[in-house]
């Protein structure tokens, strides 16, 4: 692409704490974008290991970085979108890439300016093997933040949204933020477009099994923000005959 093809500016924010031995995979894959009209700003949370050598070592190619003790992921993410100047906004968190080096520029290559692009979510551990897309949660054909109360339809990682229709997260939630800002964020998007793409790729790590039951009760606090008792209930048990179905069908690891 020439330059001025560069028609927006993408402001990406990688929020991080202790993550030194991913963070370089995370920065690289953001480097290397072949669209270059990029604000980079990544957020630490006052790290102990050896993160700020490496934003040190990357500090040319990083815009704006601060490290600070933080309230937990989404009051970072919050200093994040305070720090962003740009068109559209977009989290790549530590350990997360963007899918390959041409992604960003086919999002917005002869892009017409909608207010948030979406699209699929590539799984991979830490020895960055492909563990697949997602199985259950496709994300939809056309998306509205009505889809949500089937939860996370569309990986937080695989959406970009215009800086100015984004809201802040809401520090109350410990586990389901992301969800609550979703919503949020869609009810203010007039133009939502598939790019029929796979945008990224997300680090699977360990959710402890006592954090189950706390998420599902604040997912669902979430939810009746936004819809009736009714729906919700409806929307749960429609996702329960599924996951069973596939279950019974596939029997192995969901993601």
């Amino acid at each position: 692409m020439s330059e001025s093809e560069f028609k927006y500016k993408v402001s990406i924010i990688t929020v991080t704490y202790n993550a030194g031995k991913l963070l370089q995979n995370t920065i690289d894959s953001i480097k290397n974008q072949s669209y270059k009209n990029i604000e980079y700003i990544i957020v630490d949370g006052k790290s102990k290991d050896n993160t700020l050598d490496i934003i040190e070592e990357n500090r040319k190619f990083i815009t704006n970085f601060i490290s600070e003790k933080d309230k937990g992921i989404y009051d970072a993410m919050n200093k994040g979108l305070n720090l962003a100047t740009g068109d559209y906004v977009w989290f790549i968190n530590a350990g997360d890439e963007i899918f390959d080096s041409n992604t960003l520029e086919k999002v917005l290559k002869n892009s017409d300016g909608a207010d948030a692009y979406y699209g699929d979510v590539l799984y991979i551990n830490e020895k960055k093997e492909n563990l697949g897309t997602r199985t259950l949660k496709k994300p939809p054909k056309e998306l509205t933040w009505k889809n949500f109360i089937n939860g996370m339809v569309v990986s937080h990682q695989s959406i970009i949204i215009k800086r100015e229709k984004c809201v802040n997260y809401n520090p109350e939630y410990k586990f389901c933020a992301d969800l609550d800002w979703m919503i949020g964020s869609l009810k203010k998007c007039n133009k939502v477009e598939n790019t029929n793409l796979i945008l990224s790729k997300f680090l699977i790590g360990g959710f402890s099994k006592e954090n189950i039951i706390p998420s599902n009760k604040e997912r669902i606090k979430i939810l009746k923000n936004y819809f009736s008792y009714t729906e919700i209930l409806k929307s749960h048990i429609d996702l329960s005959f599924k996951f069973a179905k596939y279950y019974i069908t596939n029997k192995r690891k969901l993601y």
